[in-house]
């Protein structure tokens, strides 16, 4: 997490009433399945909210995840996840239409 994602979390704030809110962060496993959207950010727990896709539609939803844990996890190879640095800021739609449907 960088300082700039920092700044974007506090000022977007809650995006609870927003029907396709906008994804500030997305994580992705590089060595197998998982992609995390990040709409939310609570700096004290170091909680995110949003959309996450393990294993395909019939497993993806909208929840809470942790960095601590993204941070900590190794799959194939010993990689862990990682974040998309060349993504950029975009509402839930572009990567998951079913998501805002």
């Amino acid at each position: 997490m960088t300082n700039e994602l920092h700044r974007r979390f506090r000022e977007i704030g809650s995006q609870e009433n927003d029907k396709d809110p906008i994804v500030i962060v997305k994580y992705f496993n590089p060595s197998g399945a998982g992609t995390w959207y990040a709409t939310e950010y609570d700096e004290t727990t170091k909680i995110f909210f949003g959309y996450v896709s393990i294993f395909g539609d019939w497993n993806d939803e909208w929840g809470y995840f942790s960095l601590e844990e993204l941070e900590n996890v190794r799959g194939a190879l010993g990689l862990g996840i990682e974040r998309d640095m060349y993504c950029g800021e975009k509402r839930m739609s572009h990567f998951c239409p079913k998501a805002v449907s």
